[in-house]
């Protein structure tokens, strides 16, 4: 039987293992805690907000990049749709969102509208153009002018003079308040000297479900958008808002070609929060141009009829801010829509 003195010096013993064990453990926690902020990016899958719901233009881009930037990533990329407000909801959650590479956003140009029309309504904007970062311009169509192809109008000439005759009789569907398929309707609007009616939906796809039904006469909207249902004999396009000829619809003319000083660009990239590190934003931007580059996701949007015209994060930069000084003297011009 061990002696008291024994007893106390296996005591200490015991004691000296358990405290051993126990820095052995934190000292495990700290080297693991030291080194997550190192781990590689990314270790989890990604968020890309697509601010529309599906069936628009911002949707048929975002589904193949995702797929292809998930691919080289080694990651899922997840669409989540946020429609509303033409876009400037989830526009306003991905400039919130924490910077921290695991939230993306496919945007369209109504992204450099909105700020501005929050600030001439006075209301609280949903977000800011700073608090996002340029990564990649996938595309950049002129809008086209749809309408159904069992309508009066067979061409630009015969809609814009029934809107003069019959002023606000015609209505046509956006993707809501400044949003990209509203700003180029009023810039028609303005320099034909018409009136039409405004009728926004949530985003592009509702537009034209709600144009095949009959509850709207036309809208303004990428090629990609209305091109399945032109070939299908259901949608008619009378013109378009940029220079020269359409790929996708070369015998489409443009507004200015036809009269009417009217242009307008519909682009679509990604962007990310700022404030993001910039070892994570490298990656994305090289997970962007790899996507541009893939031929499957190249593939899918430009059968769609918008073919890539991808920019590259300083260019697309540059492209952004000039965009937004344009749009700037557009809102003014539009005034206030509540």
């Amino acid at each position: 039987m061990a002696t008291g003195n024994q007893k106390n010096r296996i005591s200490k013993v015991i004691g000296q293992m358990a405290i051993g064990s126990l820095l052995m453990v934190a000292g495990f926690c700290t080297s693991a805690s030291a080194q997550a902020p190192n781990a590689p990016y990314p270790t989890k899958s990604i968020t890309m907000i697509v601010p529309f719901p599906p069936g628009g233009l911002a949707d048929i881009v975002a589904r193949p990049v995702a797929e292809a930037m998930s691919r080289d990533l080694g990651q899922p990329v997840v669409i989540e749709n946020r429609g509303g407000a033409g876009g400037g909801i989830g526009m306003g959650v991905a400039a919130r969102s924490k910077p921290d590479g695991y939230t993306v956003l496919l945007a369209l140009s109504s992204l450099t509208v909105i700020p501005e029309a929050d600030a001439l309504l006075g209301r609280n904007p949903m977000f800011l153009l700073n608090e996002l970062r340029p990564i990649a311009r996938y595309t950049a169509d002129p809008t086209v002018l749809a309408v159904r192809a069992d309508s009066p109008w067979k061409n630009v000439k015969e809609f814009i003079e029934d809107a003069r005759k019959r002023p606000g009789a015609i209505n046509y569907g956006s993707s809501g308040n400044y949003g990209t398929m509203h700003v180029p309707m009023e810039i028609l609007a303005q320099t034909a000297g018409v009136k039409m009616t405004h009728i926004p939906f949530t985003g592009a796809g509702p537009a034209v479900v709600a144009m095949l039904g009959g509850q709207i006469d036309a809208l303004s909207t990428g090629p990609a958008t209305v091109l399945q249902h032109v070939k299908a004999g259901k949608i008619r396009v009378l013109g378009h808002w940029g220079n020269g000829t359409l790929a996708s619809m070369p015998d489409v003319s443009s507004l200015k070609d036809l009269g009417f000083n009217a242009e307008y660009a519909q682009w679509s990239g990604l962007f990310i929060p700022s404030g993001t590190p910039e070892p994570i934003a490298q990656r994305l931007r090289a997970a962007a141009k790899v996507a541009a580059q893939d031929t499957k996701a190249r593939d899918v949007i430009q059968n769609t009829g918008s073919p890539v015209q991808y920019l590259d994060s300083p260019d697309f930069e540059k492209y952004v801010q000039a965009d937004a000084k344009r749009m700037t003297d557009v809102v003014k011009k539009i005034g206030k829509v509540e």
